[in-house]
C-alpha cells in the first residue's frame, strides 16, 4: 500500500478538492452530486471543522470533512463525517482508511464526544462506527446512519447537520 500524506487542507488545495470531490462521486449510484458543494459550502459558512487531504507525489488524490452536528439533547462537541472522497483510480487502496483514521484522531485529541455519518455500515464498522437508535437522523435508513463514541457516555437524541448539506 502506497504511503499517502495526510494533511490539513491549505488555501491553494480548495480548487483541487472540489474537482477530486466532484470526481469521486461521478459514478456513484445513491449521489445527487452535490457533495463539492456541500464542502465549499461548510467552509463558506466557518463550519468546515476538520478537512484533511491525501497527497501522494504532490497530488491530492482524497480528502475527508468533518463539521459539527447539533443534538437536540443539547449535547455538544459532536461532529459529522463526510463526505469523504477519493479519485476513482485510488480507491480500494486505503485512502479512504487513512483519512477516516487520520481525522478521527484528531476528532479524538481535540476532545471531541463523538462522531456521526451517513454511509455504508459494512465499510465503517471497521473503525467502531455502529448504528444505535440512541441517535437518529430523520428520513433515513437506521442502519445506514451510524455513530463512533469518543468520549463519554450515548446521548439519546435527534442529530441534525449543518444547513450546508441543504445547498
Amino acid at each position: 500500500m502506497p504511503s499517502f500524506h495526510i494533511r490539513n487542507e491549505q488555501p491553494d488545495d480548495i480548487p483541487a478538492i472540489h474537482a477530486l470531490t466532484a470526481d469521486a462521486f461521478a459514478n456513484v449510484s445513491h449521489s445527487d452530486q452535490r457533495e463539492p458543494l456541500i464542502v465549499d459550502a461548510l467552509r463558506d459558512a466557518g463550519a468546515l471543522s476538520l478537512s484533511l487531504v491525501a497527497e501522494l507525489e504532490g497530488e491530492l488524490v482524497g480528502h475527508i470533512a468533518f463539521s459539527p452536528v447539533t443534538l437536540s439533547c443539547g449535547a455538544s462537541h459532536w461532529y459529522g463525517l463526510g463526505p469523504v472522497s477519493v479519485l476513482p483510480e485510488w480507491q480500494g487502496k486505503g485512502v479512504g482508511s487513512q483519512l477516516v483514521l487520520a481525522g478521527l484522531d484528531s476528532l479524538k485529541q481535540q476532545g471531541a464526544h463523538g462522531c456521526v455519518l451517513l454511509g455504508d455500515p459494512a465499510w465503517y464498522v471497521r473503525f467502531g462506527f455502529v448504528a444505535t437508535p440512541l441517535l437518529r437522523l430523520s428520513g433515513v435508513p437506521a442502519e445506514y446512519f451510524q455513530a463512533l463514541l469518543l468520549n463519554g457516555t450515548w446521548p439519546d437524541a435527534e442529530v441534525h447537520y449543518h444547513p450546508a448539506f441543504q445547498v
